[in-house]
């Protein structure tokens, strides 16, 4: 036999003995905690959905029936109609690692323009509408250009926007007031997403339809298309993606555009809120959508959440808001509380996020 041979009987022989188990990973049982979290970081929208039931839960123990009737949680549903449907659009930025700050300039500009082609120019309220979702759907184009081609920061790409339209809004409109009865009488279609439906006591409106309908829209294409999963990549990490053959600039350039879209359809569901065309209304838009989203477990560093808990996320505020109306408190107790959850949920986000770390 050769030396080679030999060699390797001898190898073999310093093998007897030895383990045969397959190696495996650590085995030892989490501790509930642990396994909590884990929970909480494979469902995003765990932790708004369980401050959202105990919230009712709270509420419905003081209020009793006051508070659970059929009008009265429909009329939250109601109060954050137009904050879900920007907080859809808020959502896609922000899972890209991005935010804007322009939703509610853009959301209030759409609708100004709407208002204006009608009753400035003559158009018909259905061009008009149109009109308005173009001008939406550019102005988060602009965004999207300036973020994903020419690299700048999207907090200042978004505050520069925002400053921009919010100017051009009330350059634009004069500052003037479409009254309620003027379009009720000549363009009841701006009205639209305000028309009510009654079932059973319950007040839905079409606005509420629509916010139900983009937020189950979209959490089906996040989850289950290929457009969603790369905007969760490159949330997660752009560079990352691009080696992937994701095409990260035109995925940037869609998720901003679209985001400007949902904002001029906000717009539109912003007449309907309030009856009238006003540039002074929904000013606060972009603030409330980043607490909706901030609230509904979705990282402000991209790439982990979903648009249920955003929506989880804006009910909680309606329901506080609701609640503390009805018990007959400060309006100020709600902005103290609202604050609290903010800062609460980010340092659970941060505690949840250890878990991929």
């Amino acid at each position: 036999m050769s030396d080679k041979g030999q060699a390797g009987q001898e190898f073999e022989k310093g093998l007897e003995g030895s383990a045969t188990r397959v190696a495996s990973f650590d085995t030892h049982d989490r501790s509930p905690l642990a396994r909590f979290q884990h929970a909480l970081h494979a469902n995003p929208a765990g932790v708004p959905l369980i401050v959202l039931s105990a919230s009712l839960f709270i509420f419905g123990l003081i209020l009793g029936e006051k508070f659970f009737t059929p009008f009265s949680l429909t009329l939250i549903l109601q109060q954050v109609a137009v904050v879900g449907i920007v907080g859809v659009a808020q959502s896609l930025v922000v899972l890209t690692a991005g935010i804007d700050l322009s939703v509610g300039a853009i959301m209030v500009l759409s609708s100004v323009v709407m208002g204006q082609f009608t009753f400035r120019y003559g158009l018909p309220a259905e061009i008009a509408v149109l009109c308005g979702l173009a001008v939406g759907a550019f102005c988060g184009f602009v965004n999207g250009v300036l973020v994903a081609v020419m690299r700048l920061p999207p907090f200042i790409v978004t505050l520069g926007m925002w400053q921009i339209v919010l100017a051009s809004n009330f350059l634009y409109s004069a500052n003037e007031t479409i009254r309620s009865q003027d379009i009720s009488a000549q363009a009841p279609i701006l009205q639209f997403f305000g028309e009510k439906i009654n079932i059973g006591g319950a007040v839905f409106t079409y606005g509420v339809i629509l916010m139900i309908g983009l937020v189950l829209l979209f959490n089906y294409i996040l989850n289950h298309t290929a457009w969603g999963r790369h905007v969760y990549a490159i949330g997660d990490d752009p560079d990352a993606a691009e080696l992937a053959g994701v095409r990260v600039s035109r995925v940037r350039i869609s998720v901003y555009t679209l985001a400007g879209l949902i904002c001029a359809f906000a717009g539109w569901t912003l007449i309907g809120r309030i009856g009238s065309v006003s540039p002074t209304a929904g000013q606060f838009a972009n603030i409330e959508s980043i607490t909706a989203v901030v609230i509904g477990g979705i990282s402000l560093f991209g790439g982990r959440g979903s648009i249920l808990g955003m929506i989880f996320g804006a009910l909680i505020v309606g329901v506080f808001s609701l609640g503390l109306r009805l018990i007959g408190t400060d309006p100020q107790w709600t902005y103290l509380l609202i604050g609290a959850l903010i800062i609460a949920a980010v340092a659970i986000d941060q505690w949840i996020r250890k878990v991929a770390a």
